[in-house]
Parts: structure tokens; C-alpha cells; sequence
């Protein structure tokens, strides 16, 4: 698309901007694939497209700190193509994809792959997180000089333990050289055990091998004292106990320089939602308690949970058809984090400002990106959407190539009308 192409006005919207405080109704204005400005237009600009925005939510687009793709060597499940399409449905133009592919993002030469084919796609910006070790074995650590230089926004091990903790230490050590986030899934493997439910009274009915919540108190509690130790910024990833997040605001009050972000179907779900034995609630971190889930959101009301995420898991269906335990854990969960924020503004949660800015100037902030906000001269990533519209989940309208979720038949509040990435239309409603 040539320069004037991307020259486009979006009128009457009401603007929320949480990083430059900005929420009123008012016009906004992109040139050249950047933000021009808000308000009136210069007397000379002439916009090759006008959206009227009216009666709809203007913000910037949403960034996802974690989503896996599947490809490259799971295309079975996903492709590239068809979940960064999915995700500008649902008005994300930033996605972080996680290292656990076939071959492991440990390499230049796979980062490469994954990024050419994000710019073929169109849809969305692709930010791969490196491995934290080679071929996320746990044990050697991997190239990170040259990942952050292939195009890597931080590393990560994804689901796969390291081997020791001296191993998770000098990672830290590694990564803090080159300036690298660290992102840590909190798990202790030998408390998980192989389980696959919250432990308490529920998973003991159903005869469910459980995960107690020191799983992932104990690992928050080590990593921090690691990160004391080297110097690390550090990141919590996909929160499940309101224990942990009790830690991280701790951790806060004491300057530590860490974050954490929550996975949104954790401040909706319960373990109660998998009494039914759906293998759609089969999660890793599991579904806690009602207290857990009040935990979260307050911690994200507070701002101690800086981000929410999606933690999307495209499976095809026969990855959920086994007995329970047997089924591979996740959600596919890009078209459903904008609605599922929503509701948490008409539960009283938050305020809209607030929900928007844990999905954009939040994350955001936590990559030290300038990115999810609508500042002059920035990349015009924009997500508009009308939040009087309602819709019900089917798998049928799922664009994603993963149709395992366990909102179907959820009534959702808030439609995505239109996504633009750097001004251009990746996502209009038909």
C-alpha cells in the first residue's frame, strides 16, 4: 500500500488512550501509516479513507503477550496465517508467539522463517520470544546475543522446566547481559507432578490428578530471589493463584524490577466449570478457586497484574477428545480477550479505561516497546469497536484454526468493527 493509501481520518469515535490519558470523543488522524494527530486535521491533509467511528470505542490495538501459533510443525492446529488473522478480528495487532515450535524458535534462521511469514500474512506484528535454552531442553543455554539481534523480544521456556536451579540462574545471568526480558511460567515440575486440576476437594471427587497452588507460589518466590540475585528483569507469565499475585505485589512495594501478566479466561473460569468433565477447561496453569479468581482481578484493578493475555492454545479437535487428563491443555483464545475484558468493566471490575490499558500501554510497557498508545508520530495500531454490540460464540464464527473453547454459547459485549496495523485495514466487519 503506497503513503496516501494509508492517509485515513477516523471520525466522531470516542478516543480512549490510557498512556496519554486521553478519553473523549473526538477525531484522529493518520498519515503515512503514523498517528497525525487528534482533533482538528491540518488545513492540507486529505485522508484517502474516513471510518466514522460514531458511537464506537477508538484505542490503540491490542498486544498479546503470549499466543502459540503452531507454526512451524504443528500446521494440523494453526497456521501463521490463519491466527494472526484471527487475532485482527479481534482488534490485537501485536502478538508475542511463544518459542515451543517444530523446530524450537532457538536459532536466527527460525525467527527469520516465523517473521517472514507474519509479513506475508499481513494481519499483524509477530514478535517471537526466543528460547531460554537450546531446543527448550533445559539445560544448554541458548545463543541469546544472537536472537535479540534475529529479531527476539525476550526469552522464555515456555511450559519445559529447566534442569536446576543453578541452570534458571545463570539464564538470568545470560539474558539480564544482553538487556533481555526474562518471561517465566511459575511452575515447580516436581509439585505439578503430572497433575491436571487445581488439588482440593473437587479433583479428589472427580479423580483428577491435582496441582496445588505451592506450585506456583514456590516458583514465584524462587525466581524472585534469583532475579534479586542477577539482576534480571524479570516476567511472570499467565497467573493462576491470587497467592502469587499477593507475592508480586510484595515484590513491587520493594522495587524489584518484575511484572506478571494473567491469562483472561482466569478472571471468568473457576475448577467449578470443570465439573462437567469438558476437556475445553483442561488448562496448564489449572482453573483455581472462586478466592484465586477474586484475587486476580483485584491485582488487576490495582495495577499489581500489569497485562492481560489471551495464553491462546489452538488444538484440533482430536486433542481434546480423550478422557480428561489424557487431552492436550489450552484455549484458543485470540477473539475471545477483548469481549472477556469487557465483562469485566460491566461486572464492575474496572473502569474501560483501565481494561484497555492492561491489553495495550500495559503490555506494552512490560516489552519497553512504543507501542499501545496513540501518540503522535507512533505506529497507528488502532483497534475500533462498538461496545453496544452483543454477540454469542459459536464455533462457527471463530476465525482461529482452533475452534477449543469453553465460551461457547457466552453472550460477548463489544464488537470489533475495524483493526489497523501501522494505518493500514487488516480487519473490517462485514
Amino acid at each position: 500500500m503506497n503513503r496516501k493509501k494509508r492517509s485515513v481520518s477516523i471520525v466522531n469515535g470516542r478516543i480512549i488512550d490510557p498512556a496519554n490519558a486521553v478519553d473523549r470523543v473526538t477525531d484522529l488522524h493518520i498519515a503515512g501509516g503514523k498517528i497525525l494527530c487528534l482533533g482538528e486535521a491540518p488545513a492540507d491533509f486529505q485522508p484517502y479513507q474516513t471510518i466514522d467511528a460514531s458511537d464506537q470505542v477508538v484505542c490503540p490495538g491490542l498486544i498479546d503477550l503470549c499466543a502459540n501459533l503452531r507454526e512451524p510443525g504443528a500446521e494440523h492446529k494453526a497456521t501463521i496465517a490463519s491466527e494472526t488473522a484471527a487475532a485482527a478480528s479481534g482488534g490485537i495487532t501485536t502478538i508475542c508467539c511463544s518459542p515451543d515450535t517444530y523446530p524450537v524458535i532457538d536459532t536466527p534462521a527460525v525467527v527469520g522463517q516465523i517473521r517472514h511469514k507474519a509479513r506475508k500474512a499481513r494481519f499483524s506484528r509477530l514478535l517471537p520470544l526466543g528460547a531460554l535454552t537450546q531446543a527448550l531442553e533445559g539445560e544448554r543455554l541458548s545463543e541469546m546475543a544472537a536472537l535479540k539481534t534475529a529479531g527476539c523480544i525476550a526469552v522464555t521456556n515456555a511450559y519445559t522446566p529447566l534442569a536446576n536451579t543453578l541452570v534458571q540462574r545463570r539464564a538470568m545471568e545470560y539474558a539480564s547481559t544482553f538487556d533481555l526480558l526474562t518471561i517465566i511460567r511459575p511452575e515447580d515440575r516436581h509439585l505439578c507432578n503430572n497433575g491436571c486440576a487445581h488439588e482440593g476437594k473437587l479433583a479428589d471427587r472427580m479423580g483428577l490428578p491435582g496441582i496445588p497452588e505451592a506450585a506456583e507460589t514456590v516458583a514465584v518466590a524462587r525466581d524472585l530471589a534469583l532475579a534479586e540475585t542477577t539482576g534480571a528483569v524479570i516476567h511472570f507469565h499467565a497467573l493462576s493463584s491470587a497467592s502469587a499475585a499477593r507475592t508480586i505485589a510484595w515484590a513491587k512495594r520493594e522495587g524489584r524490577r518484575v511484572s506478571a501478566d494473567v491469562a483472561i479466561h482466569q478472571l471468568h473460569l473457576t475448577e467449578l466449570d470443570m465439573e462437567g468433565f469438558d476437556s475445553n477447561f483442561h488448562l496448564r496453569p489449572p482453573l483455581r478457586t472462586d478466592g484465586d479468581r477474586d484475587g486476580l482481578r483485584d491485582a488487576v484493578a490495582k495495577d499489581v497484574i500489569q497485562a492481560i493475555c489471551s495464553d491462546h492454545q489452538p488444538h484440533e479437535a482430536d486433542a481434546k477428545s480423550s478422557p480428561f487428563p489424557d487431552t492436550e491443555p489450552g484455549i484458543s483464545g485470540l477473539e475471545t480477550l477483548l469481549p472477556l475484558a469487557l465483562k469485566l468493566v460491566e461486572q464492575g471490575v474496572t473502569d474501560l479505561s483501565g481494561v484497555i490499558a492492561r491489553l495495550t500501554c500495559g503490555p506494552a510497557d512490560i516489552l519497553g516497546l512504543p507501542l499501545g498508545r496513540l501518540t503522535p508520530n507512533h505506529a497507528a495500531d488502532i483497534c475500533i469497536f462498538d461496545p453496544r454490540q452483543h454477540w454469542r460464540v459459536t464455533k462457527e464464527k471463530l476465525r482461529s484454526a482452533g475452534k477449543n473453547t469453553p465460551f461457547v454459547g457466552w453472550e460477548m459485549p463489544g464488537r470489533v468493527t475495524h483493526t489497523l496495523l501501522k494505518g493500514r485495514v487488516v480487519y473490517a466487519e462485514q
